[in-house]
C-alpha cells in the first residue's frame, strides 16, 4: 500500500528508471526505452512478435496461461473491486471514514496500520511516542480492531489488512472480533499483506530476523488454508519494492522470488501446493509509463502459470491464477502542483485496469502532503467509478491484446524478470539475497539513478522540471489533513483501561503457551496466538513475547 510510514517529501519518481533517451539507431529503430530499460521501437509489426507461440504464450482470456487475464468475458460480470487505503487515529474515526467509503460506492476495505501496530509496538512503549494513530490506526487489542468495524458486516464486505510482521496478530484478532459478533472464521473474508520478506528489502518494518518471520508467515497461511478457507494469508507485495525505487523488472523478479520462498516454506509444513496456492494473493504497483505496466500484469500472470505447473506441479486451474490488487505509485506523487496528481493516478488506474487486476487503489493527490483526506480519498473512489462505468475500459476482456507494441513489451518484460529470477536462485534464493543485502543494494543503485536523471533532467516531472512557471514549482494550494494529537492520549488511555479489565492469569498463561511453541521449531504458532489474542493480550505483548524466542533483527549495512 502507499507510503504511510516512508516519505512524505515531493518524490523524483524513484522507481523509474530514467532510461528515455530519443535519437534514431543505424537500423532506423528508436533508441527510445520504458523506465526498466526496454527498447521501444516507433512502431511494431507481426515480425516484433512471436506469432507462433500465440495460441500457447498468449491464448484466450480465462485460460491458462491467463495472459489475457483470469476471466474469459473480464471485467463484464464481475468488476475490479474499489479499495481506497485508509485508516489514522482510533478505531472510532477509522470506522466513520469506511463507512463513509462505502457509502460512496468503495467495495472493499483496506485498513491502514499505525507505525507502533506495524512494529509490534504497543502505544504506550517508548518507541510509539509521537507515532500513535498518525500513519494509520492505532491497534492494541482485539477491541481496538474491532471497534474498527463498527456497523461492518465482516462476513459480506472484503477487507485488506497492510501488515506484515505482526500479522498473525492481526489475523487472531480479526478472527476473535468476527466470532464474537456471531462471524465464524470460515466465513471471514478478507487479505493480509503477511509479506515480511519485502520488509527487509524496502521498507524496514520488520521484528525478527528472516528465518523466523519466514516460519511465522508460513505458519498463517498453513492454518489460514485449514481454518480461514475465504481468507488470503499472504500478498506478495511489489508495491513497496517500486516505492523504494526499484524498475518494473525488479519489482517483478523479487516478488516472484519471495512468493517462492514462502512456497517452499509452507510445502515444508506438509501441505500440497493445491491445499494452498488458490488463496495466494499479490500487490503490485502502477505507475506512469501506461504500456509497460499493462505488459507487467500480463507478464506476471504467464510466469506465475508456469511456475505453478511446471515447477510445483499445481493441478488445480485456480493455483495457476496471480490474482492481484494494485495501487497507484506512491512514489510517483509530488507536493508540488498536488492537484496534477489526480491525472496521475487516473492514468496509473487506467494502467491497471487494462493489465487485467482484481481490485485496485488510487493514490490521493495529497498524499505527498500528508495522509489522504476525506474529499481526496471520494475523488479517488469517483476516479475508479468513472473508469468502470463510462469509459468502455471494462465491456471486453484484455482490450489491448494482440497489440504487437503490448505483446512485445509482454515477452521483454517476461524474459528480463525471468533472467534476474534465475540470479536471486543462483545467489541462494530470496533469503540469502536479503541477508547478504543484494537486493536491498540492486533496488538502492535503481533510486540513485532515477535521482540524478530527475536532477540532471533527463527524467521530465510536470511541475517539477518540465511546465514549471518563471517563479519555480507552485507550492501547494491544497490544505494538509493533520489527525488530532489529542487521539493519543484517548489511546493511551483505552490501552491502559483494557489492561486493568483484563483477567491478568489466562493473559499470563496465553503467554506461556506461546512462548514455548516458539521455542519448538515443529509446533504450530497460530493456535497459541489465537488464544493469546482471546486472553486479551495485546499486540506488543504477543510480538515481545515471540522477541524473546526469536531475537529482534538488525539490518546489515548495505554500501
Amino acid at each position: 500500500m502507499p507510503g504511510r510510514g516512508e516519505r512524505s517529501e515531493p518524490s523524483a519518481g524513484a522507481g523509474e528508471k530514467p532510461r528515455t533517451g530519443s535519437g534514431a539507431r543505424a537500423d532506423g529503430r528508436s533508441a527510445v526505452q520504458t523506465p526498466s530499460g526496454l527498447p521501444v521501437a516507433p512502431f511494431y509489426t507481426p515480425g516484433d512478435v512471436d506469432t507462433d507461440a500465440y495460441a500457447t504464450r498468449v491464448g484466450r482470456p480465462g485460460a491458462p496461461p491467463y495472459t489475457r487475464g483470469l476471466s474469459a468475458d473480464g471485467y463484464r460480470n464481475r468488476p475490479w473491486t474499489i479499495r481506497q487505503y485508509a485508516g489514522f487515529g482510533t478505531g472510532a474515526e477509522t470506522s466513520g471514514r469506511f463507512r463513509r467509503l462505502l457509502d460512496d460506492g468503495q467495495t472493499g476495505l483496506s485498513l491502514a496500520f499505525d507505525l507502533p501496530t506495524q512494529m509490534g509496538l504497543d502505544s504506550d512503549d517508548p518507541r510509539a511516542r509521537g507515532e500513535v494513530g498518525r500513519l494509520g490506526v492505532a491497534v492494541d487489542t482485539v477491541e481496538d480492531l474491532a471497534e474498527c468495524f463498527q456497523g461492518i458486516d465482516l462476513d459480506r464486505i472484503s477487507t485488506s489488512m497492510t501488515i506484515n510482521a505482526p500479522a498473525p496478530v492481526l489475523v487472531a484478532m480479526y478472527v476473535v472480533a468476527a466470532e464474537a459478533r456471531g462471524v465464524g472464521r470460515a466465513l471471514v473474508r478478507g487479505t493480509v499483506q503477511n509479506d515480511v520478506l519485502k520488509e527487509y528489502v524496502a521498507r524496514g518494518t520488520y521484528i525478527y530476523p528472516p528465518g523466523p518471520s519466514l516460519r511465522l508467515a508460513a505458519d498463517l497461511i498453513a492454518w489460514c488454508a485449514r481454518e480461514t478457507p475465504r481468507l488470503n494469508p499472504i500478498s506478495v507485495c511489489g508495491y513497496h519494492l517500486r516505492e523504494a525505487g526499484s524498475t518494473a523488472v525488479q519489482e517483478m523478479a523479487f516478488a516472484l522470488a519471495n512468493a517462492l520462498a514462502y512456497v517452499d516454506a509452507v510445502l515444508a509444513l506438509g501441505l500440497t501446493i493445491d491445499d494452498f496456492a488458490p488463496r495466494l494473493s499479490w500487490i503490485f504497483n502502477t505507475q506512469s509509463h501506461l504500456l509497460e505496466e499493462v505488459a507487467k500484469f500480463r507478464a506476471l500472470r504467464r510466469i506465475w502459470a508456469d511456475l505453478m505447473r511446471e515447477r510445483f506441479g499445481a493441478r488445480d486451474p485456480r493455483s495457476l491464477q496471480l490474482r492481484t490488487h494494485t495501487q497507484t505509485g506512491g512514489s510517483t506523487l509530488t507536493a508540488q502542483e498536488p492537484l496534477t496528481n489526480i491525472v496521475r493516478a487516473a492514468y496509473q488506474a487506467l494502467a491497471a485496469v487494462l493489465g487485467g487486476v482484481q481490485s485496485l487503489a488510487l493514490s490521493c493527490y495529497d498524499e505527498a502532503l500528508g495522509i489522504p483526506s476525506e474529499a481526496a480519498q471520494r475523488l479517488a473512489v469517483r476516479t475508479q467509478q468513472v473508469l468502470l462505468e463510462e469509459t468502455g475500459v471494462a465491456d471486453t476482456a484484455d482490450p489491448l491484446g494482440g497489440s504487437y507494441a503490448v505483446e512485445a513489451l509482454t515477452d521483454g518484460l517476461e524474459q528480463r524478470a525471468r533472467s534476474l529470477l534465475a540470479e536471486v536462485e543462483r545467489r541462494g534464493g530470496a533469503v540469502a539475497c536479503i541477508e547478504a543485502g543484494w537486493m536491498q543494494q540492486a533496488i538502492q543503485e535503481e533510486a540513485v539513478l532515477a535521482e540524478q536523471a530527475l536532477a540532471d533532467g533527463r527524467r521530465r516531472v510536470v511541475g517539477v522540471n518540465v511546465a514549471v512557471g518563471p517563479g519555480g514549482p507552485e507550492p501547494a494550494p491544497v490544505p494538509a489533513f493533520r489527525v488530532d494529537p489529542g487521539l493519543e492520549a484517548a489511546q493511551l488511555e483505552r490501552l491502559a483501561r483494557a489492561r486493568r479489565d483484563r483477567d491478568p492469569v489466562p493473559a499470563r498463561a496465553a503467554l506461556h503457551r506461546l512462548r514455548a511453541a516458539a521455542r519448538d521449531p515443529a509446533a504450530a504458532l497460530m493456535p497459541a496466538i489465537v488464544d493469546a489474542v482471546g486472553a486479551r493480550c495485546t499486540v506488543g505483548e504477543v510480538c515481545g513475547t515471540l522477541a524473546e524466542v526469536f531475537g529482534r533483527y538488525r539490518a546489515p549495512a548495505v554500501i
